[in-house]
């Protein structure tokens, strides 16, 4: 990978919330997830990856995960919300970042099951070791996190084109 065209996505799951039989939009993180979510965040932080964009649901649940993992970090990323990250599809997220600025070299995205782990397994053309095998026996929790590396502008970003080098969970 040439240094001018690497990129890096990270690809996390919001952290555990509350059931409820009201508006799933507004569901806030239950007890374990504004415990989780920090640890995810320093997690984040101690990875050497500084995002310079983050892209999260309008989800109450993910606005809340972004709000306790954003602190821990050495700086904080721009952050857009974006409503087309509630129940997205593959298809949709891949969408949403092939239209992220070529500026970005670092992307977190924050977002919801099944959607996050089925962009992190879609992008992932190669992984190393067994961390896919292993992301993909976790079923992606609450509060984990996919790391995928990629050469080339985000336009780019398809099925496949991305390494996945790192995965983290809290309790995986």
């Amino acid at each position: 990978m040439s240094d001018d065209t690497f990129r890096r996505v990270v690809i996390l799951r919001h952290a555990k919330s509350e059931w409820s039989d009201g508006d799933d939009h507004e569901r806030p993180l239950a007890d374990r997830g504004r415990k989780d979510a920090p640890a995810t965040g320093r997690w984040l932080a101690g990875s050497g990856i500084t995002p310079d964009l983050a892209l999260c649901s309008t989800a109450a649940r993910c606005r809340e995960t972004w709000g306790l993992v954003a602190p821990e970090l050495p700086q904080r990323p721009r952050t857009v919300y974006d409503e087309r990250l509630y129940e997205a599809s593959t298809g949709e997220l891949i969408a949403v970042l092939n239209e992220v600025s070529d500026e970005v070299r670092d992307l977190v995205l924050i977002g919801h099951n099944p959607g996050t782990h089925a962009l992190a397994d879609a992008l992932a053309g190669e992984a190393e070791g067994d961390l896919l095998a292993r992301m993909n026996r976790s079923g992606f929790p609450t509060s984990a996190l996919a790391v995928l590396t990629f050469d080339g502008s985000w336009r780019g970003v398809e099925h496949g084109v991305g390494t996945l080098v790192a995965f983290w969970a809290p309790h995986a």
